[in-house]
């Protein structure tokens, strides 16, 4: 596992120095015996074993000792005077361009593929107008979490900081309440984090596996079944698995970039091959489809998970933010083609926009049709290393490696851990083959929860004692108002995605995943039988 990324902070982000001389014990008496700033902040209760370890080989000794002052003061020299990036010692430095493809990568997954739909119940003006808002809203909370990590590393003096880390040092330098909540905050980070990516990797098995039984079932007349077929993908996602740092994923993001940009072209090909039309499509939908969107919506742009590591990763991370960082620029590119797509996508097919726009296609009659089954298939095939190794990261270096630091057989273990983790994404996937409405169930309680309403409660934690009053009333409004977003797209997923599992279950219909391969031909069959 790369010793730079995920998770990896331990004594050196404790806030009690390491005494091992006398004049570090006699420079800490000294700053102690001086009036502390902030009132809430008491070292000697802070938990550093909460937070894991980084490695800093540039670090002096003597930049142990850490202690918060008043931003506002000349004393504040020795703080300004760390820049975290300057000290950050990566073995596989990313560039911008390989930060950008793994951030893009981490974006564009299957849910493009259901916006179309999503346009359906918002309407077309409507669906354009809140995608791009949701949109910047989204990159807006990523730019609030870089920004607090980087203040929090530098008043801590160590080069970089993971998501749970970052969210356990905010809460300790927040009010009193959030302080008593601090010890908790790392591990229900990880609990979202975890949830929503092993999630995630089971929907890719299903969504692989379900594509490429079609194709072997229908054009090589194989008879094979959808659990046979996660059989003969389970060892290459393994292997896929066991690549441990991130600079060697690139050239895999690289080609699954290429291979969903051939895919998504193909799919806008029957999307133009008519000409799409405003006959018969709503700029504004019902009310009570709405919240169908925001859901839609927020799962499929939401990519936060990856975007500490990225940052952590890369040889540059000055560049990662800016007007035209590598953030800004990807984000962007993201919102384009998901307005796009789910905007043309909903002008062609209309109300009848099924759940994936796969599944609108002719794949019956047009082998056409089933190359972009297959060329998806493999891209989002290469997309679970990187969306599995978040999970990795986290189990490994938060709780797992942490404890076999001086075993010989760490790196073993740690291989075993990475298998272990994908046998239990076939397992699920295996056992219930029709997670869709369960992973956007979980997907939309995570995803509305760590990338907005987590943010803006970090910032304000964040900067609680270090702003003006008036500054501080006007941050709490604006984080109150992102926080509500996010309660809202909480209460939102949640509620779509229960009656979606309640109807299932009550014999209402099947599962879009699990029917994949049929729909198209069900449809063909319905349209040419309703034809005058």
């Amino acid at each position: 596992m790369p010793k730079n990324i995920l998770a990896e902070m331990g004594s050196q982000v404790g806030l009690t120095p390491a005494r091992q001389n006398k004049k570090e014990a006699e420079e800490w008496a000294r700053r102690q015996s001086g009036p502390m700033v902030n009132p809430s902040f008491e070292p000697d209760d802070f938990l550093p074993q909460s937070l894991s370890p980084v490695k800093d080989e540039k670090k002096r000794p003597g930049d142990k000792g850490i202690f918060l002052v008043n931003m506002k003061e000349k004393n504040q020299q020795e703080v300004e005077e760390y820049e975290p990036y300057d000290n950050r010692v990566v073995e596989h430095p990313t560039t911008n361009t390989e930060t950008l493809l793994h951030l893009l990568k981490g974006s564009l997954g299957t849910g493009i593929l259901a916006m179309p739909h999503a346009f359906a119940n918002s309407g077309y003006v409507v669906g354009t107008i809140g995608t791009i808002v949701i949109g910047v809203l989204c990159t807006y909370c990523i730019h609030v979490l870089i920004d607090a990590c980087y203040v929090l590393c530098k008043r801590r003096k160590v080069p970089s900081m993971t998501y749970t880390a970052v969210a356990e040092a905010a809460l300790s330098e927040g009010p009193d309440w959030c302080k008593a909540c601090a010890p908790y905050a790392a591990h229900i980070v990880n609990a979202f984090l975890l949830i929503y990516q092993i999630g995630t990797c089971c929907v890719y098995v299903v969504f692989v596996s379900e594509n490429i039984q079609y194709v072997l079932t229908k054009h090589f007349e194989l008879n094979v079944t959808v659990v046979e077929v996660m059989l003969y993908i389970l060892l290459p996602l393994v292997l896929i698995n066991w690549v441990r740092d991130l600079k060697y994923l690139a050239p895999f993001s690289a080609i699954a970039n290429a291979v969903t940009i051939v895919s998504f072209g193909i799919i806008l090909y029957y999307i133009f091959r008519e000409p799409p039309t405003l006959e018969g499509k709503l700029p504004a939908g019902k009310i009570g489809d709405f919240p169908l969107f925001f859901g839609t919506v927020l799962f499929a742009l939401e990519a936060i998970g990856v975007i500490l590591p990225l940052e952590n990763e890369m040889k540059t991370p000055k560049a990662f933010v800016g007007k035209f960082g590598v953030l800004n620029l990807a984000m962007i590119s993201i919102i384009i083609l998901y307005v796009g797509m789910g905007l043309f996508g909903y002008l062609q097919y209309g109300s009848a926009a099924a759940g994936s726009i796969t599944l609108n296609l002719p794949s019956q009659t047009e082998t056409l049709a089933s190359v972009v089954q297959c060329l998806l298939a493999f891209a989002i095939f290469i997309t679970h290393g990187l969306a599995c190794y978040v999970a990795i990261d986290i189990l490994w270096n938060e709780y797992i490696g942490t404890r076999l630091l001086n075993s010989s057989y760490r790196l073993l273990w740690e291989y075993v851990l990475r298998t272990l983790i994908v046998l239990v994404t076939f397992g699920i996937a295996a056992a219930v083959p029709e997670l869709d409405l369960f992973i956007s169930l979980f997907g939309a309680l995570c995803l509305s929860a760590l990338g907005l309403a987590f943010p803006a409660f970090i910032q304000s934690c964040t900067y609680w004692y270090y702003v003006s009053d008036s500054e501080r009333i006007r941050m709490i409004i604006k984080n109150a108002i992102v926080v509500l977003f996010g309660a809202l797209g909480l209460v939102v997923g949640t509620w779509t995605s229960l009656e979606g599992i309640i109807t299932k279950f009550s014999g209402g219909h099947h599962g879009h995943v699990v029917n994949a391969t049929q729909a198209p031909d069900m449809n063909i069959y319905n349209e040419t039988n309703l034809m005058p």
